[in-house]
């Protein structure tokens, strides 16, 4: 079925304080996303964040980030009495710097006052259900969080005998660390018990949620402290080689990621158990999972560790083939999406269409070029396939098309002026109207689901852009204002989602609901002055924005 979803990470939604989380806002958001015949929410990584706040280098590829938990969930739940101290600042920012030590705060209030005895009665009871469940990454995370509060530096460089995970230093360091600990394994508690509402409101209101797992993991992380086997680490734990990419049109040194890489032989000999542990609960947390790089199941950019750019790195081979058959037999059906962007290799497609896996196509990069080559030009997306104006990793269509287009380095400006045409030929646009046209022609395609970044539906400009790979400080921060995301843009939005053919079909159960109900109508005589019967409401268009935010801009008639 053709279906319609909407990008955006948690941590930019409206309402909460210090940035998005799991509380009513994201509620409010999916009531939104059903209104406008949305069946998908893609967000990026869920884990917590360390270095630059990025989601992509996360200290635990299994844990929860629990700068997420909803303090107003903790106050209904009784875990605090108020919400002191909320950082002020730009609305339409996350302050990181900020964010962190005060929503630390609160969570350690709301263990305390948890050990107290307040709360919901079942809460010990479903604490230790937590722990029993998910007692193969916790123990391992919890020690290694409290740890890293304690020494409050890389584990590479603690003292010899935690870095090395020496049994008696290891006892030592739980029972003084209890407290602390115990605090860690709460925050990951109170997540998966605020995200578990959030998957199950989404479910009723036939939304999936599309959910992101980085190839790679951070080098100063549990996963690697806990399987320093499993990377390709020397004597004191630092990486031989490192992860990224090569140079390519948008970066002449290439990214250097800085993971460690994995040594791909003893995991097959392993039938790759941690993989599948991995991929296990990243399914449980989400009902779709993006994989991140996917060129990177069948090589790795590997970079000598202590080069300062990319373009010294060579690909080297990954048994991606057996690992994705392993997973298969593990786990079942995978329910995955490829990230198969950038230097792709034929084999990298052909492993992609061997498990029948969509791709993903942004059309930012469809207008360049021969437009009977380009394989990411509209005309040419697949059914079996993603469709995007832009990613978070690129600027908004805004940002693109005004300045981007016109500023990628190393072409002819002629090559820029005859991309322009054509991304004015077939979007029928002059310009003005540009991020909604170009979101009009990803609805367009043949591809099974699109997915449009909310920053686009806004018409914004490279101010809402959320990642520039490369780019040192200033990511991730972006965030919606109240008002913004009103009831013009979401009512726009649903009247192109049915016009395109992604409104979702009723249920089975709604049908036979609204059969016995117009059957009933039918048999009884309508009131003085009503019709005997009404057909159903299309997408509303009136275009009234939600509360005192701002009335939305019509992208037909004036300039984002």
């Amino acid at each position: 079925m053709r279906a319609a979803g909407i990008l955006l990470h948690v941590t930019s939604l409206p309402g909460s304080p210090g940035l998005g989380d799991l509380g009513p806002a994201a509620i409010r958001f999916l009531d939104t996303l059903k209104t406008a015949g949305q069946t998908v929410w893609q967000v990026l990584p869920l884990n917590p964040t360390a270095f630059g706040d990025s989601p992509y280098q996360s200290p635990s590829t299994f844990a929860g980030n629990p700068l997420l938990v909803s303090p107003e969930l903790l106050r209904a739940d009784g875990l605090l009495e108020s919400v002191p101290g909320a950082p002020e600042g730009d609305p339409a920012r996350v302050d990181f710097g900020a964010v962190i030590p005060w929503k630390r705060a609160l969570l350690r209030d709301a263990h305390a006052a948890f050990r107290e005895g307040k709360g919901p009665a079942s809460l010990p009871w479903d604490l230790d259900v937590f722990r029993d469940r998910e007692r193969r990454w916790l123990d391992d995370y919890a020690l290694f969080a409290a740890l890293h509060d304690e020494q409050n530096r890389a584990w590479f460089e603690w003292p010899e005998e935690l870095k090395l995970r020496e049994p008696g230093a290891i006892a030592e360091a739980k029972r003084r660390l209890k407290t602390e600990i115990e605090i860690h394994e709460f925050a990951q508690f109170l997540f998966a018990r605020q995200w578990d509402g959030v998957r199950a409101a989404a479910a009723e209101r036939g939304v999936k949620i599309l959910g992101d797992v980085p190839l790679f993991v951070a080098h100063d992380s549990a996963d690697v402290w806990a399987h320093r086997d499993l990377f390709l680490l020397d004597e004191t734990g630092r990486p031989t080689k490192v992860a990224g990419a090569p140079p390519d049109a948008f970066t002449d040194d290439g990214q250097l990621w800085g993971n460690p890489l994995y040594r791909w032989d003893l995991m097959e000999q392993n039938d790759f158990a941690w993989w599948v542990a991995r991929i296990r609960r990243t399914l449980e947390l989400y009902d779709v999972v993006r994989l991140d790089h996917f060129r990177g199941f069948l090589a790795n950019w590997a970079v000598p560790a202590g080069d300062e750019s990319a373009k010294n790195g060579a690909w080297e081979p990954v048994p991606g083939v057996s690992l994705l058959a392993t997973l298969e037999r593990e786990i079942g059906e995978l329910r995955l999406v490829a990230e198969d962007l950038g230097d792709i290799s034929p084999d990298v497609y052909a492993l992609r269409d061997a498990h029948g896996i969509p791709g993903m196509y942004v059309l930012q990069f469809g207008f360049g070029g021969d437009p009977r080559t380009n394989l990411f030009a509209p005309h040419a997306i697949p059914k079996n396939a993603v469709a995007y104006p832009g990613t978070h990793d690129t600027e908004t269509i805004r940002g693109w098309f005004d300045d981007g287009l016109w500023n990628a380095t190393e072409r002819p400006r002629e090559e820029a002026e005859a991309e322009h045409s054509r991304v004015c030929m077939v979007t029928g646009s002059d310009g003005h109207d540009m991020p909604w046209a170009m979101c009009r022609v990803t609805m367009n395609t043949a591809a099974d689901l699109a997915i449009l970044p909310v920053q686009d539906l806004l018409g914004l400009g490279n101010e809402a852009r959320m990642n520039a790979p490369g780019r040192l400080g200033g990511n991730w921060t972006w965030r919606l204002t109240d008002g913004q995301w009103n009831e013009g843009v979401v009512s726009k939005l649903g009247e192109l989602t049915s016009a395109t053919g992604r409104w979702p079909e009723e249920p089975e159960s709604e049908k036979s609901a609204k059969t016995a109900e117009e059957t009933t109508t039918a048999a009884s005589p309508p009131a003085d002055g009503e019709p005997a019967g009404r057909a159903p409401d299309p997408p509303a268009t009136d275009g009234a924005p939600v509360g005192d935010g701002p009335a939305p801009v019509d992208p037909q008639e004036s300039h984002s």
